[in-house]
């Protein structure tokens, strides 16, 4: 009797394990706003005046596009890259799924203006 409980209780206990895997490894929708930036520079990237280093970082020492997320001060690369590209240098809210630490990105929009935020000057 002992060993068929031990036995059920250790399969009950792989089997949640398993489960509980399963659950963390797929993809998360939601919604997320911060800076386009690039994968090198990730948080120092998180302002207007990083577009062209950005950019350059991408097409000539192989960056990936990235947001840097303001909520939990994450950088999550961007796919497919071609949605992120135009947005270098801007605020913006990205939608989508998240696996690991890449955004599939279905949409990108321009972040809006808070009541009172100055716009930059170049």
């Amino acid at each position: 009797m002992g060993k068929r409980l031990f036995v059920s209780v250790v399969a009950v206990l792989l089997l949640a394990g398993v489960v509980l895997a399963g659950e963390e490894g797929k993809a998360k929708e939601g919604t997320w706003s911060g800076w386009v930036t690039d994968t090198m520079c990730g948080a120092k990237g998180q302002k207007a005046s990083h577009a062209d280093c950005a950019t350059k970082c991408v097409k000539e020492m192989g960056a990936k596009w990235a947001l840097y997320n303001d909520a939990d001060g994450k950088v999550y690369m961007l796919e497919p890259q071609d949605k992120a590209a135009p947005h270098a240098g801007q605020q913006v809210k990205v939608k989508g799924t998240v696996e690991g630490t890449t955004i599939k990105v279905s949409s990108i929009e321009m972040a809006e203006k808070k009541e009172g935020e100055k716009k930059p000057s170049f």
